[in-house]
């Protein structure tokens, strides 16, 4: 998902969470000290979320808990776990186990790794790498989420999620502060609320993921966009330039990367989190699925090909305002 880039807007940037962070505010003036104190709060959120979910960080309370999977349990765990940890327990329970947080291990052995943990619950390998068996994880994805302590039995990446609940959170604390136009990004996931500098939704353009022009134009208000691609974290795997490539969105039911035919995938949603996970359920259906998948479920979905062709949803047509002819 494209960001505006007008000069005109009152803009700020910085890094969080693995992703660029920013946030645009729209609609009237706004003063630059209330700006900068609106800006230091978001900051402070995605730290305080990546300090809680990141696998990458060493100290993060993820890994902690991660490192406990299977065989103790984590006391006095802070409200923004839990609260994550719920809400991917539900996701999967909703989505019937197709979002699927207990990929970590599989992340790791494919090269995509975070912090060092002793050797992963399920980790057994075959001689090349690849699992011995697949089976369906089921049960709850963490077994205690009470104030007092948290039990996992496998390992977790609360990834994308992690990310659309980090946005959730710090755009619920700019509305409580009184930001009623603003854009909040974090890599390309955003929340976009009220109108732009213009007084007009937000144009948003989605991008073609193999780098050329935008395939199209959105507008959108009060709603919320996350994509799943494999643009930036696909890599190839082997000890030659013949090893096979590989990304980052694993079908939990095999283990192995998903989404045959399938390059990426946007979705508008009254929620970040929400929209993100259903982004990825999405492109795990892959390019003869997808279709009858997002429109069954009335999703505003976008979706592009491995050969460049651009697909959306009804709902998705509802919104966008232009598109590349070579995508129409």
């Amino acid at each position: 998902m494209e960001v505006p880039t007008d000069g005109a807007s009152v803009r700020f940037e910085a890094r969080a969470m693995g992703s660029q962070l920013r946030l645009i505010f729209g609609g009237t003036a706004i003063r630059a000290a209330e700006a900068d104190g609106l800006w230091r709060t978001v900051v402070d959120e995605f730290e305080r979320a990546e300090a809680a979910m990141s696998r990458f960080r060493d100290t993060s309370e993820l890994t902690a808990l991660n490192r406990a999977a299977g065989s103790a349990t984590v006391e006095h765990p802070s409200s923004r776990l839990r609260r994550a940890l719920v809400a991917a327990d539900r996701a999967h329970r909703i989505t019937g186990g197709r979002f699927d947080p207990r990929v970590l291990a599989d992340l790791d052995r494919l090269g995509y790794r975070g912090a060092v943990l002793d050797r992963p619950a399920g980790a057994e390998r075959q001689g090349d790498g690849r699992p011995l068996h697949r089976r369906s994880f089921g049960g709850r994805v963490v077994e205690g989420t009470g104030r007092g302590s948290l039990t996992i039995a496998r390992p977790i990446d609360l990834g994308g999620i992690g990310k659309g609940l980090a946005l959730r959170w710090a755009a619920a604390i700019l509305g409580r502060n009184g930001a009623r136009d603003f854009l909040l990004e974090a890599g390309g996931d955003l929340v976009a609320c009220g109108d732009d500098q213009d007084g007009v939704p937000w144009q948003l353009g989605i991008e073609d993921p193999a780098g050329g022009d935008d395939l199209a134009v959105i507008a959108i208000s009060d709603l919320a966009v996350a994509t799943s691609s494999v643009r930036v974290h696909r890599w190839r795997v082997g000890d030659d330039a013949d090893g096979r490539v590989v990304h980052h969105l694993l079908d939990p039911r095999t283990g192995e990367p998903g989404g045959d035919g399938i390059v990426a995938v946007t979705v508008v949603g009254p929620d970040p989190a929400w929209a993100e996970v259903w982004s990825k359920v999405l492109f795990l259906a892959g390019r003869g699925a997808i279709a009858d998948e997002a429109r069954s479920r009335g999703l505003a979905a976008w979706w592009v090909s491995d050969d460049g062709a651009l697909e959306m949803t009804a709902a998705a047509r509802a919104r966008t305002i232009w598109v590349a002819a070579e995508a129409s």
